[in-house]
């Protein structure tokens, strides 16, 4: 999804998806939806950030002066965050609807800056990898556009089995923000999946946990799509979410935008469940 720079900021921090208003009859389910989907105490990965963000920080391809002052006009830089930036985090992450933003904006750079032998074949790799909102979006390290940053360190070890890992999954696991595959990372949300499942797969993570992992990352980044995908599945299948098979949702046909709003949005609106409604896109 090729993007001008101008209408590249896909954003760097996430926005809050306020949920669709739903039919009375419908209301029970998206509230039931959203307490499994989204539980109040977070969601706690298998997956630990480790080293990668410090080194991120080293090679300059995260300015610690350029994240303060983006957070500076969002109430300042937390502990939390400064912890990320300036040690390493052995611990698991802890995903909460509060720090989704700050996930997306730390796991961006791994995935967009990560050397893997699979990115030669990436559609970034080209002469138009300044003009992707995951590259010429990315504006908080030494240069000013992230395509210079696209492939260019060894932040995550893999093995061969492991990257073979990641790319697999990578091109079987779509977003609701547009139509292409994690592989494809031309968003800062696919960069940030990306990422995750690079972490994930180094760290010994397989096939069924990195799908569920993708799933829960981009439920929280995605909050409202998720809701009402785990109320379709409920719906019109009788599945509760957590019995859903995560490799299943992630597909193209329930996470791609188009997929999205012809099999999970078009059926709950035929049903009354929800409104009707747009998806969300990556356009500024």
């Amino acid at each position: 999804m090729k993007k001008r720079l101008s209408q590249l900021l896909c954003t760097l921090a996430l926005l809050a998806l306020a949920p669709a208003a739903p039919g009375a009859s419908g209301g029970r389910l998206l509230a039931e939806a959203a307490a499994q989907v989204l539980p109040a105490d977070g969601y706690r990965s298998k997956v630990a950030l480790g080293e990668s963000v410090v080194r991120l920080v080293r090679a300059g391809v995260i300015d610690r002066g350029k994240f303060a002052a983006l957070y500076a006009q969002r109430g300042g830089v937390t502990g939390d965050l400064e912890d990320l930036l300036a040690r390493p985090s052995p611990g698991p992450i802890r995903l909460t609807r509060q720090n989704a933003g700050v996930y997306v904006n730390v796991l961006w750079p791994i995935g967009l800056a990560n050397r893997m032998a699979a990115n030669q074949a990436s559609p970034l790799n080209s002469d138009q990898r300044h003009r992707f909102a995951s590259t010429g979006g990315w504006t908080l390290g030494k240069h000013a556009s992230g395509g210079d940053h696209f492939n260019t360190l060894s932040i995550v070890a893999l093995s061969a089995a492991q990257e073979a890992l990641v790319v697999r999954v990578a091109h079987n696991s779509f977003r609701p923000c547009c139509n292409n595959s994690t592989f494809f990372q031309d968003c800062n949300h696919g960069s940030a999946l990306l990422g995750l499942l690079a972490l994930g797969a180094s760290q010994g993570l397989g096939e069924a946990d990195l799908y569920r992992e993708a799933l829960a990352f981009n439920a929280f980044w995605f909050p409202d799509n998720y809701v009402q995908t785990a109320t379709f599945f409920k719906a019109v299948n009788g599945l509760e979410w957590l019995d859903v098979a995560a490799r299943t949702v992630m597909s193209a046909a329930f996470s791609s935008a188009s997929g999205w709003r012809t099999n999970v949005l078009r059926e709950l609106n035929s049903r009354g469940i929800v409104p009707r409604q747009d998806g969300p896109d990556c356009s500024a």
